[in-house]
Parts: structure tokens; sequence; C-alpha cells
């Protein structure tokens, strides 16, 4: 004899759902587009098993640096589409895989960089040499500079920590008709010292970081001293691209030291 199944229980409306009925018209279209799209939360879960460290608060530091940009409804709430989540998951990699500040990251977006697999640092080349991939860029930038509210703006830090920072060396910033402009690779390191911060890191803490990054400068510049003074153009340009080289190899070097030591700890 056949057993007839339950129905089950419909699923509580959401605050979401709630916000979407009330608005006549569109209401049937808008919630077809939502069973299409995740809100912040559902992204944290559906990025999760890849990226372990992910979090809102994450997420939203990425859409305040304009690397994103969820549709959001009259009520507030983001949604995400799957190109969205595709350009997460992008930023993601490039930030684990390739150690590429957010800088590189908006420039790699912009060229046209989402959804590609990530290159992996330290891939066998055609040659059968180790391909590295630059996780800095030595060359010049923009040339596009901050003040200090401006950077305050957008990374959210606060202003007592840029003079901890600039107390300690860690950044400089350059004087113009009595105001303080910041380059953006220094508008990239007070944005991610603000995220320290939050972790109760201050200036005098950075000092470590200050000195490790002088050595390993030095080191490189010894390696490739004379070749960098070349007055020749072509050479000059293949000892640029070999210390982009090289600091890509001494990056990676660098975090699998940290993760070795950090996997002590957690033991």
């Amino acid at each position: 004899m056949a057993v007839q199944a339950t129905p089950a229980e419909p699923t509580p409306p959401t605050p979401l759902d709630v916000e979407l009925a009330a608005q006549d018209p569109g209401t049937r279209a808008e919630l077809g587009k939502r069973q299409k799209s995740l809100t912040i939360g559902a992204v944290c879960k559906a990025l999760a098993q890849e990226f372990p460290d992910i979090s809102i608060s994450k997420i939203r530091y990425l859409e305040d640096q304009k690397l994103l940009t969820p549709r959001r409804t009259p009520g507030g709430y983001r949604l995400y589409t799957q190109g969205d989540v595709a350009r997460l998951r992008t930023i993601l990699r490039m930030q684990r895989d390739e150690f590429l500040p957010l800088r590189v990251i908006r420039q790699e977006l912009a060229a046209g960089r989402l959804g590609e697999a990530a290159p992996v640092p330290g891939r066998v080349g055609r040659d059968g040499a180790r391909a590295w991939r630059p996780s800095v860029s030595v060359r010049e930038s923009t040339g596009a500079l901050y003040s200090l509210d401006d950077v305050l703006e957008e990374t959210k830090a606060e202003a007592k920590l840029v003079r901890e920072l600039e107390e300690y060396g860690v950044v400089k910033g350059e004087m113009r008709g009595g105001v303080r402009y910041f380059d953006e690779t220094e508008r990239e390191i007070i944005a991610a010292v603000a995220e320290l911060a939050r972790y109760g890191v201050g200036g005098r803490n950075l000092r470590v970081f200050r000195s490790s990054a002088d050595r390993e400068a030095n080191l490189l510049q010894q390696i490739l001293a004379p070749a960098l003074r070349s007055r020749n153009p072509e050479r000059r340009k293949e000892a640029v691209d070999a210390l982009e080289n090289l600091a890509a190899v001494a990056t990676h070097l660098k975090h699998l030291l940290l993760i070795r030591d950090l996997r002590k700890i957690v033991r």
C-alpha cells in the first residue's frame, strides 16, 4: 500500500522576501532574480571550503575597495550574482596564490582577467624552469596621489594609526602645498594595517615588517645592482624583470616559512 508523502512545511519568509513582496508589479520578476542571486552570508558559505578565512567583513572590505559592486535592494540588502561570486573567487585566489596587492588585482580585473584558474607560483614553464608570476611591480605607478582624508575614507583607518605609521617609517607620504599625499602603494599599506589594527596590531608592532622588507630589498639590490645601473636600456629592462621575478620567489618563500611556523603554533 503506497504511503502518501506529507507535504513539506513552507519555508518562513525572510525579511528580504517581505521587502520584495511589498514591491508590487515587479515582485515576481524580482523574486526570480533573487533565486539566482546570493546573499552575502550565502556567498561566505559557498566559498568557505576553498577559502576557510573568508568572512562577511572581508567581502564588505573588498566592496569598500571598489573591487565588488553587488546589487542592492531598496532596503539595502546585498545580492550577488554568479558573476559576482566568480569575480570574488578570482580576487581571493590572486591574494592567496599570487600574493598580489589590491592595487594590482584591480588592474588585473580591469584588464579583463576573471574566472580563470589562478596560476600557482613555482609552476614549471615551457623551458623546464620554474615560472613565477611577479607579485609586485617595481615599475612606475599611475602617479595618482591621495590626500589623508581620501585615504581615511577609502581604507576606514583612523588618523591616529596613520600618524603611527609615519612615526615608525612604514609610510612617508609627500608634502605638496602644505598637504600630505600618499601614493597608491602607501594607500594599500594603510588599508592592510587598518585590517591588522582590528586585531590590536599597532604601528610599533610593524617595525618587524619594515625591517624585514628593508633587508630583503637590500639583498635583491645587491644581486642585481650592476645590471640595474646599466646604461643599456635592454639590459636594464631585463634586470627589472629579474627583480620582479626574484621578489615573487622571495615572497613565496616567506609565505611558506610563515605557514610552517604557524602550523607549529596550532598543533
